[in-house]
């Protein structure tokens, strides 16, 4: 008799791709600095090339930065993972000197390195780890987004009831949260 396949446990819900994350900023050469120069990342040679708005390319996903008066960052943080801490320090220190002045800071841990852009947007820098991020090795495996006391239940039941995506809640030592399946490898974390 032949096995039936069960195409539920490879289901990622109604939404299917991170694909990029928007915020404006002020200054296009500061951005360059920081996220082509800094964090190593690619321009996109195709579409938005001009002064006044760039397209980022990390992975799959994309950082969208149109230029704007007033700087909009993320209530949270957006993660990437990248290649090679020692070659990702030694940009980061490159590139100091030029962004002093600015919100630019970085500081190493344990399992990342947090980063603050010139802007004040937080990306905290991960590393390949197969355990942790699947077969990503260069991408956007997840955005946490700082919430209010005592919401995650409500946000991991919006995205399971409304969005029909897979949404659970943890508590761990850095508080709870919902967690929100967006893609194979990348999800949304909502962090009380």
């Amino acid at each position: 008799m032949e096995a039936k396949l069960d195409r539920s446990v490879e289901d990622v819900g109604n939404i299917t791709k991170l694909e990029h994350v928007n915020v404006t900023i002020p200054d296009q050469q500061l951005a360059t600095l920081y996220y082509v120069a800094g964090l190593g990342l690619t321009r996109d040679p195709y579409i938005m090339v001009s002064t006044n708005n760039m397209w980022i390319n990390v992975g799959r996903s994309q950082f969208h930065l149109p230029t704007a008066g007033k700087p909009q960052t993320l209530r949270g943080c957006t993660a990437i993972v990248v290649p090679d801490r020692a070659q990702l320090l030694e940009r980061l220190d490159k590139v100091k000197k030029q962004l002093d002045g600015t919100k630019f800071e970085y500081r190493e841990g344990n399992d990342c390195i947090d980063t603050t852009s010139p802007f004040g947007d937080r990306i905290r820098c991960h590393f390949p780890d197969p355990a942790r991020f699947g077969r990503i090795r260069l991408g956007m495996p997840y955005i946490e987004f700082d919430v209010a006391p005592k919401s995650a239940d409500g946000i991991a039941r919006f995205y399971r009831e409304i969005m029909d995506a897979p949404a659970t809640v943890e508590e761990n030592g850095h508080g709870r949260a919902a967690r929100v399946s967006v893609a194979a490898d990348q999800e949304f974390v909502f962090r009380e």
